[in-house]
């Protein structure tokens, strides 16, 4: 293993410090971020745009700040890519749409913003598909994104360029959007960390409305310190977003990773879902390792239906349609077939029937809610099965069986009909076929700090093995 390869095993909290302390060079550290995207790229397409030249004189510029002694950010001289579905002022912004492949925004978002402003060096934009609308990262623009386990199958969607840039040791830490699992899904098929926070949390502001309810930035890392560090360094409140939280819950020492005594319910299916024998065996695992830890952890019944997944999809077409519907008719010919369905049936939506979407909301909160009055959270599978073959389409999964089990991928849409819920997923261990399997972690309204503690406990009872991701040899 060359030196660059230990370089991309570290997170980036810790090169963080390292760089704060003098003993690790920036310029050492995005030239290892490089030289491993330029491995990683042909192989599985998780970037749209690499900035070699511009991360490199910003490497010499973070350098030369601490050898001056000034006051540093959290992340001052760390990798990091932006998945090409948030804007970038300067850079083409294609959201891997034909229809912006010219478009170079003027400003910055929030969250970009704030990531700069700690000494972030984005060195690449990774890859989604288009209008971020799939969970599988395929676009007509860039093709598709492989997954790092087996070249065979899917990253997952939609934020599946962050989860393999991140996988693999191109950058220790990405952005990514997730309106119904789009961060948490790759996350778990590529064997890493993946948040949604809690509504709000981070101002959201990319969107043609600031009203929208579903959407959310998350961060993608090979550790739940660097999740936490992403939220540190982004939360906060801003007139960009109306719906921005005022004063997120503190996170405190959530790292300390402590569950004695916390109260967890188990849920396998969510009460719907048809789930994979190896995915609820390492599910079962992970709660016998947290009841050994101090926790209490019981399994419940969570009355969900299938209407919980089907009110997602309306509600997920008429944001398309709105989002996407006014490129049809330059770019109809030249857009993803899938999108184009999603768009036709939200313009079909009839109103009444999606504000009744509101009362099926209800009711599932209502069914969580009454969970949460005895449990501090809930943990249930991330995906009900391993990564798909990359000829699988969203399609192929969505059928139920006579019994009313759905034939499910992701278990995550139905946390983003209950956005206030924070939902952290982080690898629960392999299947027997040698795929990550993932556990989901779902918090109450705004108590981020339980999630990352529940996690960060998952992560230290639970080594991951990721070794052969970030030497080169997959």
């Amino acid at each position: 293993m060359d030196a660059s390869a230990d370089l991309n095993q570290l997170g980036a909290a810790e090169a963080a410090r390292r760089i704060a302390a003098g003993t690790l060079s920036p310029v050492a550290l995005i030239e290892a971020s490089l030289k491993r995207i330029a491995h990683v790229q042909p192989r599985l397409n998780a970037f749209t745009a690499v900035f070699a030249d511009s991360a490199r004189a910003q490497a010499a510029q973070a350098e030369r700040a601490v050898k001056s002694g000034k006051a540093l950010g959290l992340l001052h001289g760390v990798p990091i890519a932006i998945k090409d579905f948030t804007p970038m002022a300067g850079v083409v912004s294609t959201r891997g749409s034909h229809a912006l492949r010219n478009w170079i925004p003027e400003h910055d978002p929030v969250i970009v913003q704030r990531l700069r402003n700690a000494g972030a060096i984005i060195v690449g934009r990774t890859t989604t598909p288009e209008f971020a609308h799939s969970s599988f990262t395929r676009s007509p623009l860039w093709g598709e994104t492989l997954n790092p386990w087996d070249a065979g199958r899917t990253t997952g969607g939609s934020s599946g360029g962050s989860g393999a840039a991140v996988a693999t040791g191109c950058v220790p830490l990405a952005e990514g959007t997730d309106m119904g699992g789009s961060v948490r899904i790759p996350a778990a098929l590529c064997g890493v960390a993946g948040l949604k926070p809690s509504l709000g949390r981070i101002p959201m502001d990319i969107l043609s409305t600031t009203f929208d309810l579903f959407s959310h930035f998350g961060p993608i890392a090979r550790r739940v310190e660097d999740v936490a560090r992403f939220l540190e360094v982004t939360q906060g409140p801003d007139d960009a977003d109306i719906l921005s939280q005022m004063h997120p819950t503190p996170l405190g020492d959530c790292l300390a990773g402590r569950v004695s005594g916390l109260r967890i319910a188990l849920s396998v299916d969510l009460g719907f879902y048809r789930v994979d024998s190896d995915i609820e065996a390492n599910l079962r695992e992970v709660a016998a390792d947290l009841r050994n830890a101090g926790a209490i952890v019981d399994e419940v019944a969570l009355d969900w239906k299938v209407e919980v997944a089907d009110l997602w999809v309306a509600n997920w077409g008429v944001f398309l349609a709105s989002e996407a519907d006014r490129y049809l008719p330059e770019f109809a010919d030249r857009m993803d077939p899938a999108l184009l369905r999603f768009i036709e049936a939200g313009r079909k939506a009839n109103a009444v029937e999606i504000k009744k979407t509101e009362q099926v909301r209800t009711r599932q909160w209502q069914a969580l809610a009454t969970i949460f009055q005895n449990y501090d959270a809930l943990i249930c599978p991330t995906t009900a099965i391993t990564a798909p073959p990359i000829t699988a389409v969203d399609a192929d999964f969505e059928a139920s069986d006579a019994d009313g089990r759905l034939s499910g991928f992701d278990m995550c849409a139905p946390f983003n009909n209950i956005p206030q819920c924070p939902a952290l997923s982080v690898p629960s261990g392999l299947s027997a076929d040698g795929l990550p399997t993932a556990v989901q972690i779902v918090g109450r309204r705004f108590d981020d700090p339980t999630v990352l503690a529940l996690g960060a406990a998952i992560e230290r009872l639970r080594p991951f093995p990721r070794s052969r991701l970030l030497t080169g040899t997959e």
